[in-house]
């Protein structure tokens, strides 16, 4: 006797259902290129501040807030999905539209930037002398269309063109703008600590094609000088949104205060040499970080909200109303304050005891 021969039709069904079940659970393990945001940590920067090679002495703590960012497979998209406190990013919104290394990179150089715009702002506050250093000009971008891409790296510092030492980076790009589209020019730069020297054209920038550049974003490297020493080692953390806290810990340190009176107050966003406090993104993970780390209060930055300004912000909400908006459903004895600059926070600290 012959053996039954299962119908060609069942035999399609069963195998187009097991490349169904391999490709259901392949996309269940294999990572996506897709990223979790999440609630990160509050930390006390008592731990990574040092002022004359000593920890600060305050009475109290003023908190860094963070978000945690991670590459996740099927499953890991689906969990968070389904948890109300985190957000799936796409590769693009979790690394600026850049890759992870360069991600990495330029979030050291913010920190770096925003540790030193909070010295000047805590120096000057305490009225401690200082003067800032000039070391250099930060790249922060390459265009595809710049003849230096091959050579600069994110994260590098030209010091000199055509063997002139810079000034600032308002001061290079008036020079390069002196000269031709197709001009050549040499840039001395530093790389991983090593010196380099790059020669390449000029091309047109972008929308004003008869006018020069270089094809690269820059910015100011700037270290502040005083006889006290103060200096952040912040590890693997990167970004700009430290600036505000870590200005008031400093001043703090450095004036004859007690700002922060025994109480843990968190907080976050960008500080420039003026004072003044700029939006981050993630504020509402980082209300939770704050919550879960017994902050009492927490500085959020302060814009005025507009529908132009809604149309383009995190969830359609400034950084101060998602935060007030997050710490009202998980965090309702958290006092979320909202500033515009660093004068600001200080005030309320010094009139709320």
């Amino acid at each position: 006797m012959k053996p039954n021969k299962m119908p060609l039709t069942k035999r399609i069904l069963k195998t187009t259902g097991i490349v169904f079940l391999l490709a259901f659970v392949l996309s269940l393990i294999v990572p996506l290129p897709v990223y979790v945001e999440a609630p990160g940590m509050a930390a006390g920067l008592q731990k990574y501040i040092k002022i004359d090679g000593k920890k600060p002495k305050i009475d109290g703590q003023f908190m860094i807030t963070s978000v945690y960012i991670w590459k996740v497979n099927g499953m890991g998209a689906i969990m968070a999905a389904l948890n109300p406190t985190q957000d799936l990013l796409t590769a693009s919104e979790a690394n600026g539209g850049t890759t992870s290394e360069n991600s990495a990179r330029l979030n050291q150089v913010y920190m770096e930037t925003a540790v030193n715009e909070a010295k000047a702002v805590a120096f000057k506050k305490a009225n401690v002398p200082f003067e800032r250093d000039f070391k250099g000009i930060y790249v922060m971008g390459i265009q595809d269309n710049s003849n230096f891409k091959k050579y600069l790296h994110l994260g590098d510092t030209v010091t000199k063109i055509d063997g002139k030492q810079l000034e600032s980076a308002a001061k290079m790009q008036k020079y390069i703008r002196k000269h031709k589209v197709g001009a050549k020019l040499t840039l001395d730069y530093t790389h991983d600590d090593q010196q380099h020297q790059a020669t390449a054209k000029t091309v047109g920038l972008l929308g004003l094609h008869d006018t020069a550049g270089i094809g690269i974003a820059l910015t100011d490297n700037v270290d502040m000088k005083s006889d006290i020493h103060v200096i952040a080692n912040m590890g693997d953390m990167g970004g700009p949104s430290g600036g505000l806290m870590f200005s008031l810990e400093m001043y703090d340190a450095l004036a004859p205060i007690n700002l922060a009176n025994g109480r843990k107050i968190a907080g976050t966003g960008t500080i420039d040499a003026k004072g003044n406090v700029g939006e981050i993104g993630g504020i509402d993970k980082k209300i939770l970080a704050a919550k879960n780390s017994g902050a009492q209060i927490f500085f959020a930055p302060y814009v005025k909200p507009t529908k132009k300004i809604l149309k383009y912000e995190e969830k359609h909400m400034t950084n101060y109303q998602l935060a007030k908006a997050t710490a009202k459903k998980y965090a309702p004895n958290l006092k979320v304050v909202p500033v515009k600059t660093f004068n600001e926070a200080v005030k309320y600290l010094e009139t709320h005891r």
